[in-house]
C-alpha cells in the first residue's frame, strides 16, 4: 500500500512541465504590464502575496486553478486566455 502511494505520488511530481511552466509566468508577467499593474497591484486584487506572484512570472510554481481564476478576474480577461502563448 505504501509504495503504490509513494509511486503515484512520484508520478504526479514528474509529470511537470517545467518549460511550460516558465512560459506561463512569462506570459503572465506580459499581460500584467500590459494592464499597467505592478506585482503588488495585481496581488492586492488577487488576495494572494505578492511573493506567490513572483514565483509565478518566474516559473518556480506551479499554480493551482482558484488561482488562475483569480488572476483573470483580476487581468479582466477569460482563464483561458492566460494560456494564449507559445512555448
Amino acid at each position: 500500500m505504501y509504495c503504490v502511494l509513494f509511486t503515484d505520488f512520484y508520478l504526479v511530481i514528474k509529470v511537470k512541465n517545467k518549460k511550460f511552466i516558465k512560459a506561463f509566468g512569462e506570459s503572465l508577467k506580459m499581460l500584467r504590464t500590459d494592464a499597467n499593474l505592478s506585482q503588488e497591484d495585481l496581488a492586492n486584487d488577487c488576495d494572494i502575496s505578492i511573493s506567490q506572484i513572483g514565483r509565478i512570472e518566474r516559473g518556480e510554481i506551479n499554480t493551482t486553478i482558484s488561482t488562475l481564476f483569480v488572476l483573470a478576474k483580476a487581468l479582466d480577461i477569460e482563464v483561458k486566455d492566460l494560456f494564449n502563448f507559445s512555448q
